[in-house]
Order: C-alpha cells, then structure tokens, then sequence
C-alpha cells in the first residue's frame, strides 16, 4: 500500500503544502480558482508515491554518474540528465539535481492538469517556476541559507528563459565539498539549476587551507552519496585576498556553464562578498559574461 504523504492548504489559504519525508514543497498557483484548484489537485496526485519510486533506485541514484544510465523512473532520469554535462569533470551522483527534479515532476503535473497563469514549486529553496503572458516573479537572495532575511531580490519576467532556481552551499541541506556560504543559479530548469548550484558550490573553495575544517561524508551520514569524500564543516578566518581568490574559482566554474548554456546566470556568495555571474541584469550579452558586482554586505 502506497503511503499517504501530509497534504494542505497554508494557513494564507494560497498555497499547498506538501511533504512526505525528507520531501517537504511549497506550492502555489494564481489564475482562474477552478484552474488552481485543479492544479492542486494534480499535485497532490502525483506527489503521492514519488518518493517511494525514488527509494527503488536509490542505490543507483548515489552511484556515481556515467554518460548512460539504467534508471528507470522519470524523476530519476531527468536527475541523471542534470548531472551528465558533468561527468566528464569528475564525480558526480544524480542526487545533486534530487529537489529540482522532484520540483519540476511536480511543476509539470499541475500545468498538465491546468491553465495557471503563475505557478511555482519550492522544494526547499530549489524552484520549478512557471510564468504566463506578462507575469514575473521575484527571488530573493540571502546571505546564508541557514539565516533569515533577504540580502537582496532579483525579477524574472515571462520572457527570461528562466524557469529553475536553486541555491546550494555549505550552509544548506545537503553537504558541500566548497566553502560557500551560497550560490543561487539561474537555469532554464530547476533540475539544471540544482546540478549547476552543486557544482559551483563546490568550486568556491581554498583547498588544503587550514583554516577549513572538513570531515568525510560517511562519517556523518553513513549512506551519503558522497562517500569518504571530505565535506566542508566550518570555516575559520581567512583573508580578504582568499575570499576574492575562492570567489573567483567559482565564478569561472560558473562562466563555463554559462558558455555551455547550462545556466542563465549566478550569484556567488562569500563572508559577506558577492559575485554576479552573468544574470538577466546583461540580458542582451550574448557573449561571455563578466563579474557584475564584487560588493560587500554587512
């Protein structure tokens, strides 16, 4: 028997919630009631049983990515899908693109089931988004993941190729091998975005630098995809020069994905400092972008 995740309406009476384990979604949906209602609805249906369709391959899903793969759910596919541009880089697992896919499988049940004029799924920061005809929609940017208020907010409209957000880092949900305290990316989808939030990520990093302590993933959770991998703890206090120099080795991870058209933009963040990578504030550069902003923020 198929176990019953948790369904209902927020206390704003707007959006849904759903949450079944380690899944926990925000949803919401505006046009036409009957319209949103029927998205919901979908929702709710097709969340129902998607996390036990991911534990059946899960072994698989932690196994490092090949260009080929066996899985066999749509779900897991579009998460092997994410990564595969980067396997060629080095070791990655289909679980790096895990909550956008589940966002978007849920995004794509609601707009199959109905005509919304907006719609988002949020899945813990990662969001699979659609907009109509002259609707945008507002992200915010902190500083932290781990911390509450918005550092600052960026506008995406109907005709931005935007549709995924994802933000990754030290600070969030799952481990990081990089010491940033977060990276938002911008993708064409969520899933796209969670992979490219990952490996970003990871690349804002002073590796061997004392100051930065790290543990084996298995240590701190047995079945972490990771394995023996060393994951980053806490970081201590490093110098402004190091900062700049950690930044930069992600914003060249980002400026190459951004070249291979994997992602639409990004910030980077870094005690305090930030780095734009090619977002919707150069739109009309068709060419290799540059750092945008290099600010500090109390």
């Amino acid at each position: 028997m198929t176990r019953l995740p948790q369904i209902a309406l927020l206390s704003d009476g707007r959006r849904l919630h759903l949450q079944d384990g380690p899944i926990d979604l925000v949803v919401e949906a505006r046009g036409r009631a009957h319209e949103v209602r029927a998205a919901y609805e979908a929702a709710a249906r097709r969340f129902t049983g998607l996390l036990d369709e991911l534990c059946a391959e899960l072994p698989e899903l932690r196994r490092a990515a090949e260009e080929r793969t066996a899985l066999e759910g749509v779900v897991a596919r579009r998460m092997h899908a994410a990564v595969a541009p980067y396997v060629p880089d080095g070791f990655i697992t289909p679980m790096a693109a895990v909550a956008g896919s589940v966002a978007e499988e849920i995004l794509g049940a609601m707009l199959n089931a109905a005509a919304v004029d907006q719609a988002y799924v949020n899945n813990g920061g990662d969001i699979a988004l659609h907009l109509g005809r002259d609707e945008h929609f507002s992200v915010g940017l902190m500083d932290r993941p781990d911390r509450d208020g918005v550092m600052r907010t960026m506008r995406i409209d109907a005709d931005d190729a935007v549709r995924g957000i994802a933000t990754s880092g030290r600070h969030g949900r799952s481990f990081s091998l990089g010491i940033a305290d977060a990276v938002t990316v911008l993708a064409a989808t969520a899933s796209q975005a969670d992979a490219a939030a990952t490996v970003i990520a990871n690349a804002v990093d002073l590796p061997g630098h004392p100051a930065v302590l790290r543990q084996p993933a298995n240590e701190l959770q047995p079945d972490s995809d990771l394995g023996t991998r060393r994951v980053t703890r806490d970081v201590g206090e490093i110098t402004r020069s190091e900062i700049t120099a950690a930044l930069e080795s992600g914003a060249e991870c980002a400026r190459q994905c951004f070249d291979r058209g994997l992602i639409e933009g990004a910030v980077l963040r870094l005690c305090g400092d930030m780095l734009v990578i090619g977002t919707k504030d150069i739109r009309e550069q068709r060419s290799r972008p540059l750092v945008l902003g290099n600010a500090v923020h109390a």
